[in-house]
């Protein structure tokens, strides 16, 4: 879909969708100077936005800057989630391995059933939106299963066939632990945005170690909010 297309799909002006999708808040992948949408991802997107997942409201201009509405990175995340060089080359593959950890890590009390909604969540949208990024999650919220909201990350240098938007490899697989049918505070939203910079993406890569990883992601999460507190200082009447 273009962004005409889009607008049109959800009754909203091109202004207010490239203003979502340049901060990260819709799902799409800019090929050249053009941005193109997947239907099937903004379904998605709009089932997550009734779950709570992603904030509720496309009205951007309201609220609080999108970085006073998240969550911290280290309180969800550390470098023991992280597996710098993923074993797997397929996506059942990835997927396990990711769930392997999480397990290990006694963030689900329920293995099997995280790798099934998993891939259920696949089997009806490719969380892998381009640019070598997947941000996987389940499709339903169980709280039981979950013992508390974390994020995993699993890297693979080859890459791997992940059905991405561009159609190109996946090297970045972050799982997110979603405990909570009502999570107001969108990481979907915010990863994307932390990601978006290619010098980002290059040090991701690069990193020797779990920690470096972490540290670039934190780095990421930093900039961020900086540039958030910029854009609400620069708003002020």
């Amino acid at each position: 879909m273009t962004v005409r297309q889009l607008a049109d799909y959800l009754n909203l002006n091109e202004r207010t969708v490239l203003k979502l999708v340049s901060e990260g808040e819709l799902p799409g992948v800019k090929i050249g100077n053009q941005w193109r949408f997947r239907k099937a991802m903004l379904d998605a997107w709009l089932d997550d936005q009734m779950l709570g997942v992603t904030p509720r409201s496309v009205d951007v201009s309201r609220g609080a800057p999108a970085a006073r509405r998240m969550l911290d990175l280290a309180s969800c995340f550390q470098p023991s989630h992280i597996i710098p060089d993923l074993e797997a080359n397929t996506k059942t593959g990835v997927i396990e391995e990711l769930a392997n950890l999480a397990s290990r890590l006694n963030l689900v009390r329920d293995k099997t059933w995280f790798v099934g909604a998993l891939i259920e969540r696949e089997n009806i949208m490719p969380s892998a939106i381009g640019n070598g990024l997947a941000f996987l999650h389940t499709l339903n919220r169980h709280p039981e299963h979950v013992v508390k909201p974390f994020m995993i990350l699993g890297r693979s240098r080859s890459g791997v066939d992940f059905d991405a938007l561009d159609g190109k490899p996946t090297r970045l697989f972050f799982v997110l632990g979603l405990k909570y049918h009502e999570l107001h505070l969108p990481w979907l939203a915010k990863l994307p945005q932390m990601c978006s910079r290619p010098e980002t993406l290059r040090t991701l890569m690069a990193a020797v170690t779990a920690d470096s990883i972490f540290a670039a992601l934190s780095d990421a999460e930093r900039d961020l909010g900086t540039a958030a507190t910029s854009a609400a200082s620069r708003n002020l009447p």
